[in-house]
């Protein structure tokens, strides 16, 4: 019988877990290409045969997604597989109207075929949107479980935009692991907070392998989930966050909605700063989509470094690239802080926008007055930097979960925010914890 014909559509993460999972050793497909979006120059690359295996000995090529319509015709294309997150189910259905309407087979694969099992326990903390506290929760259940005397190893969602061979199977500890593997803003805002809190973080292309080298200094897995994927792993506790500043979202975007209805517990954060009928619509749809599950409230209160470059200033307010982007967050924590501590104004940095931050803007016009940290490359991360040193203002806030002058230079004041994750009342993470 003929090989069926598969493209993977994806953004350099989910995709390349589903290949290797479910198709890199399964000789009746053929996958003829994977498809980039959401990031910027990842596309025009090769899955390399390293990592596809034998019956790929030219790897696989990347094409952008809006080739997809033709390279279904062209490849003779029997299947698309969706394998990216974050997006609306309204897209996800554009999407599948796009490939059916070329003549293929629209997929999305389900957990049973693309969760791996650990011989260890796994608590995996997701979330149903990119920015709504997945990365605080993770952390303050990395303090529980260590104060309980396990061994935590971190093992975080994939942001291979590099060699995708050299990423096979990376490991962090220290800050030295980050410049030897070249990370990008991104990778460093969910890699240096564990660092700073001694934790082990895995990370790369292959997560079979990478689960391997794992177990072999954990006692417990810690999924840290990316963007509002799913776990690669099976886990044996699933921690679920909402953010009440996007009421509804939880059951409009996917796969976030998977999340929130097989959650063993849900997280509201944030209610310190959300709208009321925010917060009590995300309550009404938890009912509805997963009533068994323990539901924590909590809130993310900020402290700021030098909070007299903000009283009375004008600011340039850096927040979490990715929250402001395909999050689709209007505001982040550079914005809260601003405003808590009394800035004059918050200056449009879009006059000043330098190069890839420019295309950024044009991209996502939504974002308004905010500058993103975006910094997928070497390139990006100066045009950042420019776009910092040319915008007329008193002083920055910075936003992102790191020390954004690791990487590039700011030349005004500044001031770091800081935020972590606070449960109000009962249960507590640590009560769902010491019962697990």
């Amino acid at each position: 019988m003929a090989k069926k014909r598969i493209i993977i559509m994806g953004a350099a993460g989910r995709d390349f877990h589903n290949f290797n999972v479910v198709f890199r050793d399964d000789a009746s497909v053929e996958i003829v290409a994977f498809t980039a979006t959401q990031i910027p120059r990842i596309d025009g690359r090769v899955y390399p045969p390293e990592l596809a295996g034998p019956r790929y000995p030219k790897g696989i090529p990347i094409r952008p997604e809006n080739d997809l319509v033709p390279l279904i015709r062209e490849l003779a294309v029997d299947e698309a597989v969706f394998a990216y997150s974050d997006v609306s189910h309204e897209t996800v259905m554009h999407k599948a109207s796009a490939v059916v309407g070329a003549g293929a087979s629209f997929t999305l694969l389900g957990g049973n075929r693309t969760m791996l099992r650990s011989k260890k326990p796994v608590v995996a903390v997701c979330a149903v949107r990119t920015g709504s506290g997945k990365s605080q929760t993770t952390r303050r259940v990395s303090e529980i479980l260590k104060a309980r005397g396990r061994r935590i190893v971190v093992i975080r969602h994939p942001m291979p935009y590099g060699d995708l061979v050299k990423q096979r199977v990376q490991r962090f500890a220290a800050y030295a692991d980050l410049d030897r593997h070249d990370c990008t803003i991104e990778e460093r805002e969910e890699y240096e907070p564990h660092i700073d809190m001694g934790n082990v973080v895995y990370a790369g292309v292959d997560y079979g392998d990478i689960l391997r080298e794992a177990e072999k200094e954990a006692d417990v897995i810690l999924w840290d989930g990316g963007n509002n994927d799913t776990s690669f792993y099976k886990p044996d506790l699933l921690i679920t966050v909402v953010d009440p500043h996007r009421a509804g979202h939880e059951v409009s975007y996917h796969p976030g909605e998977i999340n929130l209805r097989t959650a063993d517990v849900i997280v509201i954060n944030k209610m310190d700063t959300a709208p009321a009928e925010g917060i009590e619509t995300v309550r009404r749809n938890i009912r509805s989509a997963n009533p068994e599950a323990a539901v924590i409230e909590a809130a993310s209160p900020l402290t700021v470094e030098r909070p007299e470059a903000i009283k009375g200033k004008r600011v340039l307010v850096i927040e979490d690239g990715p929250t402001l982007t395909h999050g689709e967050m209007p505001y982040g924590a550079g914005v809260i802080a601003a405003k808590q501590f009394g800035a004059a104004e918050i200056v449009d940095p879009r006059p000043w926008a330098a190069g890839l931050i420019r295309e950024v803007y044009e991209k996502y016009p939504k974002i308004g007055i905010l500058l993103p940290a975006m910094g997928y490359g070497e390139e990006q991360i100066r045009d950042l930097e420019a776009t910092v040193a040319a915008a007329q203002c008193d002083s920055v806030v910075i936003g992102t979960p790191i020390d954004l002058t690791r990487v590039m230079r700011i030349d005004k004041p500044s001031a770091r925010v800081r935020y972590r994750l606070q449960e109000i009342g009962t249960p507590t993470l640590e009560q769902v914890l010491g019962k697990f």
